[in-house]
């Protein structure tokens, strides 16, 4: 089998991904990854790939939770000042793989215990003022974080905010897909600003791909169904790539 034909035998996983994802605001870079992982790809190649698929989910996912009203213009801002700078500093850096693959394999671990995690609700009436220093160390970390790896940073927001009900469940989910678009711009320009992008033949049948899922999934999520045994399934996959990468 080709290069470019085992690219298109992607297609599938990379629309399922980007659909159970999206159900929760996240743009799905922590399964592109795994899925390039399991398929051998180079981490040349990983990190670009999965910003830039990032960006077509999450931009549909911002689209969507913002039209449902399950947003908060403030506490975006506020993220996206201290985080973005850090996050095109982290996509202008390159790890070895031999630092790489351990890095992501953690984030990957780190996404299935979120996946796995049990449900923060957060009510309106419960939602507290995020304070300034917090959102300032914690943005600039997942920023950075999100453009060093190639994740969005999402992964990190949502049970950050949830925990310390800083919005409700559905409002984290449409800050956590603007933040998660934001970052991921921030981090493919500081990537292009050390060199050029991969060329994979089969990324704009990946893009839309996740295009599509992204879409679906996006839908399903602003009209409130929980998608509370997908993400068990998620998690399952996270955890098998995530070790792979880390400790194989």
């Amino acid at each position: 089998m080709t290069g470019f034909e085992l690219s298109l035998w992607l297609i599938p996983a990379f629309f399922a991904g980007a659909l159970l994802y999206a159900t929760v605001g996240h743009g799905g870079a922590s399964a592109y990854l795994a899925i390039m992982a399991l398929a051998g790809f180079a981490p040349a190649e990983m990190k670009p790939v999965a910003l830039m698929l990032n960006v077509v989910v999450a931009g549909i996912g911002t689209y969507k939770y913002v039209r449902a009203g399950c947003f908060d213009a403030r506490l975006l801002a506020w993220f996206a000042v201290f985080s973005l700078p850090m996050a095109y500093w982290g996509g202008s850096l390159s790890l070895p793989d031999a630092w790489f693959r351990p890095v992501v394999g953690v984030v990957l671990v780190f996404a299935a215990w979120r996946m796995l995690s049990p449900a923060m609700a957060v009510h309106d009436s419960q939602v507290k003022r995020a304070p300034l220093a917090g959102i300032a160390l914690s943005g600039g970390a997942m920023g950075f974080l999100s453009g060093l790896t190639g994740v969005g940073g999402g992964i990190f927001l949502s049970p950050l905010v949830l925990l310390l009900g800083w919005a409700s469940t559905r409002v984290t989910s449409g800050v956590a897909a603007a933040f998660i678009l934001l970052n991921s711009i921030a981090g493919l320009a500081g990537f292009l600003g050390r060199g050029a992008l991969p060329q994979t033949e089969a990324l704009p049948l990946w893009a839309l791909a996740v295009a599509a899922g992204g879409w679906l999934g996006a839908e399903i999520g602003s009209r409130r169904i929980a998608p509370v045994w997908i993400r068990k399934l998620l998690a399952l996959v996270l955890a098998i790539a995530g070790t792979k990468l880390a400790f194989l």
